[in-house]
């Protein structure tokens, strides 16, 4: 018989119960190589002292909003945990978010605490009531100040459990509410996308993804509600993240594309490693190419690969296995799970990705406006053009508001990026538009070569020419050491525009 779902209606409450207190629950990882383990009992107790000093300081009777920052960390989790619990709700913020933007976030979300690490305890001091993280590690590892509760007190389905802010391509972030009963759902939801495996077999599961976003935070409640053992990266190092894998035998692997691909380039390490234990790695995020795709079976090659999808607004349970067990084909994002709708707009093959399900956000924290434009009776409109083929699998095609036209032709970047990353002398591209006075806006390319390699910019244009349609090869190219990465780790789109300032015809 497999083990129960963690019962209750407070998302701080799915913690396996199958799982023993001397279970480990997490073992974090710095990039130098040094580990803590903490179990499923330090756990329990950590965040259980956490929400009593919620309950005993009178910000839980207000259901108030906590915020979180910093490097990844167990302390980070005990309190993401603890706040919850309370029926207080969390609000992580991205460490490499500029002071402006974390204060923003604390008006907007009008932050009553903040955990905070040393750097941004400096400097958030007199701005917010402050706690530091580090102060809270002898919650879960030292015996002092343990308090479990029990019972975890019930939260309303439709309250907010965790505030995630979304990074956005312009402007300032957008608070997205997550409720309790929504995230239960798909905790419940995703199960076919590897809950199960998590349970039955006690998997150990790298990240190294920033807790302040979706895919690790996510990621985190999944191995925490099914009992596996999450191995958490304090920080990404693309070295450090395989050596991770290899170390402590991870079957499970989940990453931002972006992360795999700087790992790809660690090659000269990979011959050192025995990376044989992991069985599945699971992208999302962030768009994939086919040349990614095939250096990530390269690296783990006795895993299965995943392409998969997921947003802010809807959570990651939209897609998934196939109801008559085809085989999922290299970059498909799978087949949508029974309990969830989707369409395309205009009704054929290829549109604006439309959902509807459990998990949907109730809408934009104090942007009326936009949430009008997303949600429409219950359905969500995600913004991203999919296409879905004849067996029922969906593609992600580009971006609604990337789609740019050259000459009386729609493009999206992340096709022209993926054309060019199966050139053999590529690592990375990133492609954006900029103005032009004959065709109103031409692509430009930003490449980042393999080790070694010398090509070309007329040879990445010839190689466009000969291997895409004419209106898509890059109009410019340019050659940089590597791609800047926001606070999630994902290309950063707005400082590529700023590298392409002076480019024009």
């Amino acid at each position: 018989m497999a083990p129960a779902f963690p019962s209750g209606t407070n998302l701080g409450a799915m913690i396996a119960p199958h799982c023993a207190d001397e279970q480990p629950w997490l073992i974090e990882v710095t990039p130098g190589g040094g580990q803590r383990v903490l179990s499923y009992g330090d756990l329990r107790d950590g965040a259980g002292a956490i929400a009593q000093g919620l309950i005993d300081a009178g910000l839980a009777a207000r259901q108030a909003r906590i915020g979180l920052i910093g490097l990844n960390s167990a302390e980070y989790l005990l309190a993401y945990y603890g706040i919850m619990q309370a029926g207080c709700c969390a609000v992580p913020m991205g460490w490499k978010l500029t002071p402006e933007t974390i204060e923003f976030i604390l008006r907007d979300a009008s932050l009553e605490r903040v955990y905070a690490d040393a750097k941004w305890s400096a400097l958030l001091a007199g701005k917010v009531p402050l706690e530091r993280i580090d102060a809270l590690a002898t919650l879960g590892t030292a015996g002092q100040g343990r308090t479990r509760l029990d019972p975890i007190p019930a939260a309303v389905a439709t309250d907010p459990a965790t505030i995630l802010y979304t990074s956005g391509s312009t402007g300032v972030p957008k608070g997205v509410p997550l409720t309790h009963g929504g995230y239960i759902w798909t905790l419940r939801a995703v199960e076919v996308n590897g809950g199960q495996a998590i349970r039955d077999t006690a998997a150990r599961v790298l990240t190294a993804a920033p807790l302040s976003h979706m895919n690790a935070l996510f990621l985190t409640k999944t191995v925490t509600a099914y009992g596996g053992t999450l191995v958490l990266m304090t920080s990404f190092d693309a070295r450090a993240f395989l050596q991770a894998a290899a170390d402590h035998q991870c079957s499970v692997v989940t990453a931002v594309p972006t992360m795999l691909a700087l790992s790809a380039r660690a090659h000269e390490h990979l011959p050192e490693l025995d990376l044989g234990c992991v069985k599945s790695v699971s992208m999302g995020s962030a768009p994939v190419t086919d040349a990614l795709f095939a250096e990530v079976r390269a690296i783990f090659p006795q895993a299965l690969v995943t392409n998969n999808w997921g947003t802010t607004e809807t959570g990651p349970a939209v897609f998934g296995p196939h109801p008559q067990g085809l085989p999922r084909p290299p970059l498909a994002l799978g087949h949508p799970l029974p309990q969830v709708e989707v369409r395309l707009e205009g009704g054929g093959q290829e549109g604006e990705l439309i959902v509807r399900n459990g998990a949907i956000m109730p809408g934009y924290l104090h942007r009326e406006e936009e949430t009008r434009k997303r949600l429409v009776d219950g359905w969500y409109r995600t913004g991203d053009v999919m296409r879905r083929d004849d067996q029922g699998f969906y593609y992600f095609v580009g971006r609604v508001d990337d789609m740019f036209v050259c000459g009386g032709e729609n493009l999206y970047p992340g096709e022209i990026e993926r054309l060019l990353e199966t050139h053999p002398d590529v690592d990375q591209a990133a492609v954006i538009p900029i103005a032009d006075e004959i065709k109103g806006q031409i692509p430009v390319a930003f490449i980042v070569r393999k080790a070694g390699a010398t090509v070309s910019e007329e040879a990445i244009k010839a190689y466009a020419l000969a291997k895409g349609p004419v209106y898509q090869h890059p109009r410019f190219v340019r050659f940089i050491a590597e791609m800047p990465l926001s606070a999630a780790n994902k290309i950063d789109k707005m400082r590529i525009r700023t590298l392409a300032a002076d480019l024009g015809r």
